[in-house]
């Protein structure tokens, strides 16, 4: 966007941010051996073994399609849904590197195909 012409008579901007509803997967990212402070601050099970332990986030559009990855998740893998959001369409999910990762793939995978979706790279940290 050209931003000198959107600006206004007092020489500011104003933009309208705008969510086009499409079928897709915006994030899927892991992040390996977290710090104890991330379990704790998303108010995740602070039981696990951090060192030993991932966190998978996702998000995709519609956002009900987070029921059918939770879904997905915990039948592909042995992991926990830490949090399931269906309005916004966020997922996340708790376990072993190899556990969460397969569900990640899982999830990804049936949504390309399947479903049809545009789908990211999963990233990892």
């Amino acid at each position: 966007m050209d931003f000198k012409n959107a600006l206004d008579q007092e020489g500011k901007i104003r933009a309208i941010q705008e969510m086009v509803p499409g079928k897709q997967i915006t994030i899927a990212h892991i992040i390996a051996s977290p710090d104890e402070i991330i379990y704790k601050k998303l108010g995740l099970n602070p039981t696990v073994d951090y060192k030993r332990a991932a966190i998978g986030i996702m998000t995709m559009c519609p956002s009900e399609t987070t029921i059918i990855a939770g879904d997905i998740a915990t039948k592909t893998a042995n992991i926990d849904l830490g949090f399931v959001d269906r309005f916004s369409g966020t997922l996340i999910i708790t376990g072993g590197l190899s556990e969460v990762e397969s569900a990640m793939k899982s999830i990804i995978d049936y949504c390309r195909d399947n479903l049809l979706f545009t789908v990211c790279e999963l990233t990892r940290t």
